[in-house]
């Protein structure tokens, strides 16, 4: 009986620990600079694809921003509000890792491949964006916030 508790009780800690360990929740975007905080922007699972919403941008002057270089449907949009992750899927070989969707930049209205890692338990996510193959692009850490 002691055996099926203990069993039990570390199946719980495993699920919680892997429950963190997915883009799923609320994130603090940090410039390439790796110190300036941009955003916030929070990552659902719609019935296993994610997409990621601005919720907040932290400079007061970019507050009222509008994607006015955007060549899509998001063209002169708000940027707070906005979906910039898309068709995000679990990769059916590395479970760490998602991808197959895209990345908007509203800075400069282009989209870019993502491939999203969770990293130090969950506690940040490594988000990449790339052209072509993921070795022509460039890293973000962004850091949970919830």
């Amino acid at each position: 009986m002691k055996t099926f508790f203990a069993a039990a009780a570390l199946s719980l800690i495993a699920n919680l620990a892997s429950a963190q360990a997915t883009p799923v929740g609320l994130w603090k975007t940090i410039d390439d600079d790796g110190k300036t905080e941009k955003s916030l922007v929070r990552i659902s699972d719609n019935g296993g694809v994610f997409t990621g919403v601005i919720e907040k941008i932290f400079d007061p002057a970019k507050q009222d921003a509008k994607c006015d270089k955007c060549s899509d449907d998001r063209k002169d949009k708000p940027v707070v509000g906005m979906t910039i992750l898309k068709g995000i899927k679990q990769d059916s070989d590395d479970k760490g890792l998602w991808g197959g969707g895209e990345i908007l930049d509203p800075n400069n209205g282009k989209t870019y491949k993502a491939r999203l890692k969770p990293i130090d338990g969950g506690k940040k996510l490594e988000m990449r964006g790339y052209v072509g193959a993921p070795m022509f692009g460039r890293t973000q850490t962004w850091v949970r916030a919830e």
